[in-house]
């Protein structure tokens, strides 16, 4: 229950967490700068907030502060896929789901044994805990990573963002499996059963729900603006509630529901990356510090050394055998690769929420887990979060050709080097001049050329051109010119045409256009059209217009 001393105003309380957050947003700005993970800074204050002076704020209530947590972690799982780029990531898909099913398991079972024999704790109760801890945390890993601008060597940026974006889903498993065992409410086939059930029903769940809502997106058109943002927030919440009154792994329907939306084009996908980007930052803000919160001063430093044994357990034996077994039989991964995908196995808030979901559902237990993987997290997070650039550069795994924004599914791919292309109209200009004849502006280079075959197949023919090169109706000409890095002096503005428009039929001579606005491109499903003063519009359509200062 949350307790405010002298019952101040509903204002008062309102005016209270506007500032909380605003402190956490300016704790993550600064931890970003810093390279420290965002989710130190934010439990570390809600400590302070919870336990230090009279600041009117105090939680005991772990049972609320679970149901919190879990829709929270709703859309933190939904946007560790909506945010995913698949075309990135795509080559690594074999290797990220080893670690982030198989990974789990084995890392939950090299760390309950740990326990066991090493700190003597009880069989179940030792597995509990290996399954808490078992997962990484996507969000702390990318805080120091795109804090620090780190562009890693061979896919290392994607095989992380997917394993830390989808191991929690057999996280919670296990979790649940360990519960029901210590409730002794469970038996051989009632744990058969749920694994198949968790599986098959969230894995059925969010492709049937992904499906159907990338549809949704792609029929109904949109009079007010933000009703598509609201239409994908209730298809997250359904992606976890429908597996989960079914028995299904919700979380896991909720990931699987992100990726294949968040990889599927449909109108206003880009602009609804950076919606869900800020309402993840808010869930994450939520999270961490309520656990902050929660926790007590006193216990954990009660907690303080079986968790700092265990964290040295996970990071130098747990992870590195997991790691080695899963990705060494692939024969492409280094040493070096290897020791920083194990590195950066940092634990996070998800590990923190299932061990209160497990207190909140169990009694009697031996050992305080909730604040033993309290302090196992932020170990993990103040020790490996903050070396984590340096052990990459200390491996020599840095790759400074290398975007680590290309993970993501709102990477633009923009570089010093820009690509246009044309096509040669028949009587055009250039049609049957070579290029030599055809005065290009200095700076601009034709790079290749795409002919069609002469024999009349559909198969390309595709020349690196010289000045002799000579054009011909049809030719697909691809332009080579420097990028323009600067936005000062241009106003993009995004305009989407809806199904009702009185726009739909007319052509881009006959739009109506505010003074000073040029269109420049139109987006119409997966089509990209150059348009001319010719072109149709049609309902759907995404304008890119040009607005003069």
């Amino acid at each position: 229950m949350t307790v405010f001393p002298q019952g101040p105003s509903l204002s008062l309380t309102l005016l209270l967490f506007g500032v909380i957050i605003f402190i956490c947003v300016l704790l993550n700005r600064e931890s970003s700068k810093r390279g420290v993970p965002m989710l130190l800074a934010f439990i570390l204050f809600g400590i302070v907030c919870g336990n230090v002076g009279k600041i009117p704020v105090y939680l005991d209530d772990h049972g609320y502060a679970a149901q919190v947590c879990t829709v929270a972690l709703i859309f933190i799982m939904f946007y560790g896929g909506f945010g995913t780029r698949w075309k990135a990531a795509r080559c690594v898909a074999w290797e990220s789901g080893l670690l982030a099913t198989v990974g789990v398991f084995a890392t939950a079972a090299l760390t309950g044994l740990f326990c066991h024999y090493v700190l003597h704790w009880g069989w179940i109760e030792s597995f509990l805990l290996g399954s808490v801890v078992s997962s990484t945390d996507a969000a702390s890993v990318f805080s120091v990573l795109r804090g620090s601008s780190l562009g890693l060597k061979n896919h290392t940026a994607s095989i992380l963002e997917l394993e830390s974006g989808s191991n929690d889903p057999a996280a919670y498993m296990l979790t649940t499996i360990m519960v029901s065992l210590l409730n002794s409410n469970a038996t051989s086939g009632n744990v058969a059963v749920m694994v198949i059930s968790q599986i098959g029903i969230g894995v059925a769940s969010g492709l049937i729900i992904a499906q159907a809502g990338v549809a949704l997106m792609r029929r109904l058109s949109f009079p007010t603006p933000g009703f598509d943002s609201l239409l994908v927030f209730a298809i997250a919440i359904a992606s976890y509630a429908i597996p989960d009154t079914m028995g299904g792994n919700g979380y896991l329907s909720a990931y699987i529901v992100g990726i294949v939306m968040g990889n599927n084009s449909f109108p206003g996908r880009r602009k609804l990356i950076g919606f869900f980007d800020g309402i993840n930052g808010l869930m994450q803000v939520v999270i961490f510090f309520l656990l902050g919160l929660l926790a007590r001063p006193a216990l954990l430093w009660k907690a303080a050394l079986p968790a700092l044994i265990i964290t040295a357990a996970l990071l130098l034996v747990a992870r590195p055998i997991t790691v080695a077994g899963i990705l060494t039989p692939f024969k492409k991964y280094s040493f070096r690769q290897q020791a920083l995908i194990n590195f950066a196995g940092l634990r996070g808030a998800s590990a923190i929420v299932f061990a209160i979901v497990a207190c909140t559902q169990i009694t009697g237990l031996e050992h305080d887990i909730f604040s033993t993987v309290f302090c196992i997290v932020i170990i993990s997070i103040a020790l490996e979060g903050s070396l984590l650039p340096k052990v990459a550069r200390w491996l020599d795994m840095i790759d400074h050709k290398n975007d680590i924004l290309m993970t993501f599914s709102d990477f633009s791919e923009e570089t010093a080097l820009q690509f246009s292309k044309i096509t040669v109209e028949t009587g055009g200009n250039w049609d049957g001049r070579s290029l030599k004849e055809i005065s290009l502006p200095k700076g601009i280079l034709v790079c290749r050329v795409v002919k069609p075959d002469s024999a009349g197949t559909s198969r390309k023919i595709r020349i690196v051109p010289d000045g002799n090169t000579v054009l011909n109706g049809g030719d697909i000409v691809i332009l080579c010119s420097q990028a323009y890095e600067s936005d000062k002096e241009l106003h993009i503005l995004e305009k989407e045409i809806g199904m009702n428009s009185r726009w739909i039929g007319l052509t881009i001579a006959e739009y109506d256009t505010e003074k000073n606005i040029q269109i420049l491109m139109i987006l119409r499903g997966e089509e990209t059209i150059i348009p001319d003063g010719t072109t149709t519009i049609k309902g759907g359509d995404i304008l890119y217009m040009n607005q003069g200062a």
